[in-house]
């Protein structure tokens, strides 16, 4: 029976999908529910498992574009799977046995050593017997020219003849325009479809919202503090560590509780606002950047949220996440920080209005109580659509993220540290 393995539907919206790669080759028996390639849409790379064991016959070639629904490859479910070893039936190719290189002769050599230049030349002369090609270097010469990558041709000679001189090598500069001896190959290869699909929304987001972006830095003491105090006793615990994204996320979802302008979005002539905090995290993985969601992240604890993390970030590495774990989100948290980011400009993730930029963590020079002291400060950024959110709504918020992390116990744990963390 040959059984015809279509294209199932990725998800709501999605009409195609693009062969990212076959993991079988035609012909090859597979098993059931084995993965037998890798499929791209818009928004995600997913694997397609069999749907039958047998020898499996390819319809499609790596790159194309199929649409949900045709027909990618057929599996012939009568064939029986190939037994037995026949590595027996490959015949050994005969070892090329080394060819012997010719003994020089050895009265040969002893002859040459004990051969002394005549009387009538001195060393002097047969060197001036030598000749020279016209512009070729000395030995010096081509030895200084090779450890600077350069050739001949580009050095104009002051000796004899024209020849390269030992002072003119080393006097001699490399063109700018001239390629040095290193490779200078290139490569040409197609993006894939959700990299096309995220390059389009971001020149679509700069070229469609009014993008605004507005900056604070935020001294990351108190967090530092808790988390040395209470990290091992969490991990113990929760089997999760106490990272920075769970004082994040409910730093925003603070904020957008006092700012809900910024839990918007533009539709036509409409302004949507949500109720709820869907949080988009920005995450790399190994098909570019993924944005999975945290639901309902108002009613997460600390704990919650960094097992979403973990959990959402585990199967965005492993290419198993799904278009529904990304589909949808109010506000996105990005954090260029892991990379060594300083500062940036963070671009909104279309439809939402806006997007806050983590960076690295620095010790700096800070006034505190009057004082300069050192302490380890990130800055942060707040991009937004300025067409329904103004500077009041932008600032604000950001300040009332800066205010929540410096004071994490009084307004984002109530005071209560152990209760807040679960311990």
């Amino acid at each position: 029976m040959a059984l015809e393995m279509k294209v199932p539907s990725p998800g709501e919206s999605i009409t195609e999908v693009e062969i990212a790669s076959w993991l079988v080759k035609d012909g090859d028996y597979v098993e059931k529910d084995q993965a037998i390639a890798e499929v791209d849409s818009d928004k995600a790379t997913l694997e397609l498992p069999a749907e039958a064991s047998g020898i499996i016959t390819l319809k499609a070639e790596e790159g194309d574009v199929v649409a949900v629904g045709e027909v990618i490859c057929i599996i012939d479910t009568d064939a029986k799977k190939p037994g037995g070893d026949d590595s027996s039936d490959k015949k050994e190719e005969p070892k090329e046995e080394p060819k012997e290189e010719p003994k020089e002769d050895i009265s040969k050599k002893a002859d040459a050593k004990t051969q002394t230049p005549s009387k009538s030349s001195t060393p002097n002369q047969e060197q001036d017997k030598k000749t020279y090609a016209t512009g070729s270097p000395s030995p010096a010469a081509k030895k200084i020219l090779d450890e600077k990558g350069m050739s001949s041709k580009d050095v104009k000679g002051s000796g004899r003849d024209g020849r390269i001189t030992k002072d003119d090598a080393n006097n001699a500069t490399p063109s700018m325009g001239t390629p040095g001896t290193g490779s200078r190959g290139s490569e040409r290869k197609k993006l894939s479809m959700l990299r096309r699909k995220v390059a389009e929304r971001l020149v679509s987001a700069k070229n469609e919202t009014a993008m605004l972006t507005t900056f604070n830095e935020v001294d990351m003491t108190a967090i530092y503090e808790l988390r040395n105090q209470y990290k091992e006793q969490f991990k113990e615990k929760h089997g999760v560590g106490l990272g920075f994204m769970s004082f994040f996320t409910l730093a925003v979802v603070r904020a957008l509780e006092l700012y809900p302008d910024v839990n918007s979005m533009v539709d036509g002539d409409y302004m949507i606002t949500y109720d709820f905090k869907d949080i988009s995290i920005a995450v790399s993985g190994p098909k570019g950047l993924m944005v999975p969601v945290i639901r309902n992240a108002e009613n997460l604890s600390f704990r919650s949220v960094e097992d979403e993390v973990k959990r959402l970030a585990v199967r965005a590495r492993d290419g198993q996440i799904t278009v529904d774990e990304m589909t949808g989100g109010t506000f996105t948290i990005s954090n260029g920080g892991v990379f060594g980011s300083m500062l940036s400009t963070p671009i909104i993730n279309p439809p939402q209005s806006a997007i806050l930029g983590m960076h690295n963590i620095v010790e700096r020079a800070i006034v505190r109580d009057g004082g300069i002291v050192v302490a380890p400060v990130m800055f942060v950024a707040l991009s937004y659509d300025h067409r329904i959110i103004d500077g009041r709504e932008s600032v604000g918020f950001l300040v009332a993220v800066k205010e929540a992390l410096e004071s994490p116990e009084e307004l984002l744990m109530d005071g209560n540290v152990k209760h807040a963390l679960e311990l």
